[in-house]
């Protein structure tokens, strides 16, 4: 049986497998992420079972503070695209969603109400509303995937958000999160490697990262990944774990952007 966490090369085409089965388990193990996809829209049948889906996740004190906003205006994908950067957000390839953080319709309902605002720019508030937004997003995912649809996360929408908040005219109190492209899959990637349970689970207290286990561990699971890019099809790079984690960590404009700004702009995590 293949390890859930550590695959090696000659398993690279088959998805993983783990102790127990179940068909839900089995779309887990199964996530790959796709970037090329079918010119074909998900019907109306489909859109209505991921948006019911995505938003029966669980929920922090029943707030329910997201919103998925489904782009089909060519225009504002457009301006998405320009933000990720990613060549297959542009097009009209995929079904194009983006996840947004909000606590704008809450904070509509307590003024109506004439209750205060001050909890709106509470972190703590923001992170529940981060939490939520994250939620509905992988119960979309594991939905899609389920139906042999293929789907990726842009977290690249992020390079520009200022961008992105234009675009889609969000609110104060509005924060996008993530998106995410969904539709029938053009390409079949190999199954990409996770990192191995001895440094991933620990029990009753954090692993022991230095013990001889987990060092020999990450050494198996860096040559895995190697073996993985030199042999996947996507291209002929060839790297590992540890070498991405000490040389791109922090890299990127998405990464670099001056998040705390952008947020104060918006209403959200002005204090503690």
């Amino acid at each position: 049986m293949t390890s859930a966490t550590h695959a090696p090369s000659e398993a690279l085409n088959q998805a993983p497998t783990t102790a127990v089965s179940t068909p839900a388990i089995d779309t887990l193990l199964a996530h790959r992420t796709i970037r090329r996809y079918q010119e074909k829209p998900l019907p109306n049948e489909v859109l209505t079972t991921l948006f019911d889906v995505a938003c029966h996740g669980a929920t922090s004190t029943f707030m329910q503070q997201f919103t998925i906003i489904h782009v089909t205006d060519a225009n504002v994908r457009e301006q998405v695209f320009l933000s990720s950067g990613q060549p297959y957000v542009g097009g009209t390839k995929g079904d194009l969603f983006v996840f947004v953080v909000d606590l704008h319709r809450n904070a509509e309902i307590r003024r109506r109400a004439g209750a205060d605002l001050e909890p709106m720019g509470r972190m703590g508030v923001f992170l529940q509303g981060y939490q939520d937004t994250m939620i509905a997003a992988q119960n979309m995912v594991t939905a899609a995937e389920s139906l042999g649809l293929g789907t990726t996360y842009l977290g690249s929408i992020s390079n520009d958000i200022e961008r992105v908040i234009a675009a889609l005219q969000l609110p104060k109190y509005t924060f996008p999160a993530v998106g995410l492209l969904v539709g029938y899959p053009d390409q079949h990637p190999q199954y990409k490697p996770r990192l191995p349970r001895e440094l991933t689970i620990g029990t009753n207290r954090y692993p022991d990262l230095e013990s001889e286990e987990s060092l020999k561990a990450l050494a198996a699971y860096d040559e895995t990944v190697q073996e993985y890019y030199d042999l996947r099809d996507a291209n002929n790079r060839v790297d590992s774990f540890s070498n991405q984690v000490a040389h791109n960590m922090g890299k990127g404009k998405a990464l670099e952007q001056d998040y705390l700004t952008i947020l104060h702009n918006q209403g959200l995590c002005t204090q503690q």
